[in-house]
């Protein structure tokens, strides 16, 4: 019987559906041509990440790359982190990852012609998740939150213009950035109600955040 593996699958990015057998102890991911995993862009660093098997589970860390490691649209630090099906891995801004843990159906899944998207309409303030309306509905500050980074089309936004933006008059003075991380952690999981598969909110560390698969 052939042994089952873990993969990568592309879901955005260079060449989408390309698939990675994870079948060795330590794989490094980077646009270096010694990589295990070469993703040919130019905002990749030549060894951005590396993935380390422990015979039972998956750890990534980031190798201090210039762009980042996004894990289900956290940006990674210091701290390794371990995978789990269907975790979304972001290798600097172009390139989204999908981990399909071994013996899992998630393959069947890409091959569908599900498209992630976001749609907002502002007279009603109503939210589409992929054609699925996001209810109920979003709080005011959620909203305002997604509105800001949806009206700049994939631009980053920074704290200060996220205060100015959702707080408004005296309530903005003192918002601490525990306040914002709080507000971006409530939106994406209310937005992982419809679709917990895709990113869309994305930390971009040191910088603010920024909106991916809009309408």
């Amino acid at each position: 019987m052939n042994e089952e593996f873990a993969m990568f699958l592309v879901i955005e990015g260079e060449s989408p559906r390309k698939r990675w057998e994870l079948h060795k102890s330590i794989m490094i991911i980077g646009r270096g041509e010694d990589c295990d995993i070469i993703i040919n862009d130019r905002q990749i660093s030549r060894h951005h990440s590396k993935l380390t098997h422990d015979g039972n589970r998956y750890k990534l860390a980031d190798m201090k790359s210039k762009n980042g490691t996004f894990l289900n649209g956290v940006q990674l630090t210091n701290r390794p982190r371990y995978l789990k099906d269907g975790d979304q891995i972001g290798i600097a801004l172009g390139s989204l990852l999908l981990f399909v843990a071994a013996g899992a159906t998630a393959p069947i899944m890409i091959e569908k012609s599900y498209k992630p998207q976001i749609r907002l309409e502002p007279d009603s303030k109503r939210v589409w998740i992929s054609d699925k309306e996001l209810n109920p509905p979003l709080s005011l500050a959620q909203y305002k939150l997604l509105e800001l980074l949806y009206n700049h089309k994939g631009g980053v936004i920074s704290r200060e213009d996220i205060v100015f933006h959702v707080w408004s008059g005296e309530e903005s003075a003192g918002v601490s950035e525990q306040a914002i991380d709080a507000l971006a952690r409530r939106l994406r999981e209310r937005i992982s109600e419809i679709d917990s598969r895709t990113q869309y909110v994305v930390t971009v560390r040191g910088h603010g955040f920024r909106l991916e698969h809009f309408l």
